[in-house]
């Protein structure tokens, strides 16, 4: 029967005879192979309401048999008829089932600190990494704490197992919303006092402020600070969302705005006479397709920080904006966390910078020092080159002026050779007795050319 059958039948009768596991083929031309074995009579194909599924006949279990491999139809439900004896095992050719892939892919990422890159390959026999990593996640042998994460980059396909921040683990306690308000906050009060200072209906407006006083409540409790923002009203639908906020919250020194907004329900736009008439009319005329009318669902959008779980929520059909209202103190809170670690990274990363600012201009100011003495060293070395050719011109005019009659060309050669003696004698003074001179104090622009891409003015770089 092999020889009836080429490797990629194989490979299909073989997945069928392990009961069709989930997560093997990356697309569906296995159909294909599997029409081949069912006009053979080794497997039976079923089609209902676009579900494919397959079994195998009396004879494709015994064809599996003869190969050394235990179907899994065989181990639940007996053959009919006595099998032959199977032959001596072999190593299987069908793919492993969904979870043995999530165990080895889980062994893989525990032996390599949880991060793997695959190869991305093209043909039949190509593994399908996405199918892998969401069988993985689908086998339930994930910890609860960690996350399995796969994506395409220009390595190949990226598959990491992380840890679940703590934060999204935490158990958060729903904060109840009062019926009326009682004791209104500053911020409350004020708003309240405005005709229609977030641009909500009155109906929903009372809602709106019982949530931002149980809001505030909590994150004051937390030790933050609230504060009023613009009571200006709405701008216009299509501004809404760029509108300035109502009020902010200030965690560890990070400000975060609030923006209050009412959602809008949309319906298809019935055009009226008049828009008909002026359509016909006007060529510029355009009619709106749609009508927005005010609903009764609130939505919060926050700015200002990092964020971690939204940046804005909104009443759901099945969740109230108030249910939620946890998630938002604890937004808050780790907006701030966050604002606070970065304030302490920066510091730290100044202080680094100062302490190596300070140590290149410690050096600058040491090779300055010696640059200088190395000129000098230079400077009397000619000094003395200079004395010694000036001291052999001086005694070459001394002799001729001994040769010399009494008269005013020897005394005016006299008078130069006393003016050439004291030059002489400064030059050979400083020039046989040198010290080491003290530098004087640089300027930013002699440290300079010893500074490399540092600034002489502050622990900066260009």
């Amino acid at each position: 029967m092999d020889q009836a059958l080429n490797e990629r039948q194989r490979v299909v009768l073989d997945w069928v005879g392990q009961g069709c596991p989930e997560g093997v083929w990356p697309d569906s031309t296995y159909k294909t192979s599997g029409q081949a074995l069912q006009n053979r009579g080794l497997i039976k194909v079923t089609k209902r309401r676009g579900h494919w599924s397959a079994h195998l006949t009396e004879k494709g279990r015994q064809h599996l048999t003869e190969r050394g491999i235990l179907p899994v139809e065989q181990s639940t439900r007996p053959p009919e008829r006595p099998a032959r004896k199977p032959a001596p095992p072999r190593p299987r050719a069908a793919p492993n089932a969904r979870t043995n892939y999530a165990d080895q892919l889980l062994e893989e990422l525990a032996a390599n600190d949880g991060c793997l890159i695959k190869p991305i390959e093209s043909g039949p026999h190509a593994v399908n990494w996405t199918s892998r990593v969401n069988a993985a996640r689908k086998s339930g042998k994930i910890p609860h704490t960690q996350e399995l994460y796969g994506y395409r980059t220009h390595r190949g396909y990226e598959i990491k197992l992380v840890d679940i921040p703590a934060w999204r683990l935490a158990e958060l306690t729903p904060l109840p919303v009062p019926a009326r308000l009682t004791k209104p906050h500053a911020v409350v009060a004020a708003l309240q006092k405005q005709p229609q200072p977030m641009g909500l209906t009155k109906p929903l407006q009372g809602r709106a402020l019982r949530i931002i006083q149980t809001l505030i409540a909590a994150t004051e409790a937390q030790g933050h600070k609230a504060a009023l923002g613009t009571t200006q009203g709405a701008p216009p639908p299509h501004r809404r969302r760029k509108a300035p906020p109502h009020f902010t919250i200030t965690a560890q020194g990070e400000s975060v705005g609030f923006l209050v907004l009412q959602e809008q329900d949309r319906s298809e736009h019935v055009p009226t006479d008049k828009e008909l008439a002026d359509a016909k009319k006007y060529s510029w005329m355009r009619i709106a397709r749609f009508d927005y009318t005010p609903s009764s669902r609130l939505r919060f959008m926050l700015r200002g920080g990092s964020p971690h779980r939204a940046s804005e929520w909104a009443d759901l059909p099945d969740r109230p904006l108030e249910d939620q209202l946890a998630e938002i103190v604890q937004e808050v809170g780790l907006r701030g966390e966050a604002a606070e670690r970065k304030r302490l990274a920066d510091q730290q990363a100044r202080e680094v910078q100062q302490k190596r600012w300070e140590a290149v201009m410690q050096e600058a100011r040491a090779a300055y020092a010696h640059a200088y003495r190395v000129k000098h060293l230079g400077e009397q070395a000619d000094a003395w080159h200079k004395a010694n050719h000036l001291t052999e011109y001086v005694t070459a005019v001394r002799d001729r002026a001994t040769s010399l009659p009494p008269g005013q060309e020897r005394t005016e050669i006299e008078a130069w050779l006393a003016f050439a003696d004291a030059h002489l004698q400064h030059l050979t003074e400083s020039a046989s007795a040198p010290k080491l001179p003290t530098p004087p104090k640089p300027s930013g622009d002699d440290l300079k050319p010893f500074l490399g891409h540092w600034s002489p003015y502050g622990p900066r770089s260009y």
